[in-house]
């Protein structure tokens, strides 16, 4: 029996799982094996198989006979396995380690197709407003993607214990991860992150499980790419399998008052609702605001003798009085950095506010 039999059934292992006809020629017709060593030839191959100089580890597999006009055929139904095989002996990179550390070129070299499109679409919606189309490996291409998320979309104040925290790179670091490492990397349809007005639109080639919307309290995870999952777990960029659906669901209801969805098919597709101080005014916002999180420590330096709502907002340079209620001082109280003079009167015209830390 030629090696390249014991190739082919080791790359099948290695992927997807298959069917192995022998007897069958590459133009699909029908030549048989002889009847004679039919026997003998099954048996040599479940033995090579579980030789481990041929195939390492070794994989047990029924070979089937098929009668097809009057000749014989040889089938091996090859499902996919959960170990990694060898059966050459050589020593290469993988995929994934091209995919993770690859520069540009070897990246194209190996997957032409690969790119992952960062655009947005506001004003523009027959092209963009702003793009980036990024080519290069999964750690950078995780870089640029949560900068063009941070150019474009705004972020909220918001304490998880007395600890602050950035809603926008919760939601977006586990969307971007789901994007880059959950894809199917052999199908040519790019990735793409789409910002529009009313929300953020994530779509990338799929292996499907299932179909349809993804309910976050009733759905099994399963593991698209395991390796490159396992490496991002290690360096911290994901939790557990299946947490990024959870996560989002959690941080997008603070962050935009909405449920994101999931739905599952040969496209994966993510869509994220924003509200117009999330989406539509975040560049507005950002420039005219600043980055209210860098401002907190000053802010509650400033409240260290009290001060009015007016002294706060002129401090922190806001125009919005709803703004600075609802996202700023609300937080803040809630979370006991800053407390009210008149505590049994929140609204009183004489209101100051005040940190004791």
């Amino acid at each position: 029996m030629n090696k390249d039999v014991y190739e082919s059934v080791c790359s099948l292992l290695n992927r997807y799982g298959g069917h192995l006809f022998l007897g069958i020629k590459d133009n699909g017709d029908i030549a048989g094996v002889d009847k004679d060593s039919a026997e003998q030839m099954k048996k040599d191959f479940v033995t090579s198989l579980n030789n481990p100089q041929t195939l390492s580890p070794t994989f047990y597999l029924a070979v089937e006979d098929i009668e097809v006009d009057g000749k014989k055929i040889l089938y091996i139904n090859i499902p996919e396995s959960s170990q990694v095989h060898r059966c050459t002996g050589k020593h290469g990179i993988t995929l994934g380690g091209i995919l993770i550390f690859g520069k540009e070129e070897l990246i194209h070299a190996a997957l032409p197709h690969h790119r992952t499109d960062a655009i947005l679409r506001r004003e523009n919606l027959d092209r963009y407003d702003d793009r980036d189309g990024i080519r290069v490996n999964l750690l950078s291409s995780y870089e640029r993607l949560m900068q063009f998320v941070a150019k474009h979309l705004n972020d909220k104040f918001y304490l998880e214990g007395d600890q602050r925290v950035s809603l926008r790179d919760k939601i977006f670091r586990e969307a971007m991860t789901n994007l880059l490492i959950h894809r199917e990397f052999s199908n040519p349809f790019p990735a793409k992150l789409i910002i529009e007005k009313n929300r953020v639109y994530i779509e990338n080639s799929n292996k499907p499980h299932g179909n349809g919307i993804i309910d976050p309290e009733n759905f099994s995870p399963y593991p698209k790419n395991p390796t490159l999952a396992k490496f991002f777990k290690e360096i911290g960029w994901v939790d557990k399998l299946g947490s990024g659906v959870r996560n989002i669901y959690k941080y997008n209801k603070i962050y935009s008052g909405a449920d994101p969805e999931f739905i599952e098919g040969d496209i994966f597709k993510t869509i994220i609702p924003l509200t117009n101080m999330t989406g539509e005014h975040a560049s507005e916002h950002a420039s005219e605001h600043g980055d209210i999180q860098d401002d907190t420590d000053k802010l509650l330096e400033f409240c260290k003798v009290p001060k009015t709502r007016v002294e706060i907002q002129e401090f922190l340079g806001i125009k919005s009085r709803s703004y600075l209620s609802q996202n700023i001082l609300s937080p803040l109280i809630k979370g006991e950095l800053l407390k009210l003079t008149i505590s049994e009167k929140p609204r009183s015209p004489n209101q100051k506010y005040y940190s004791d830390r």
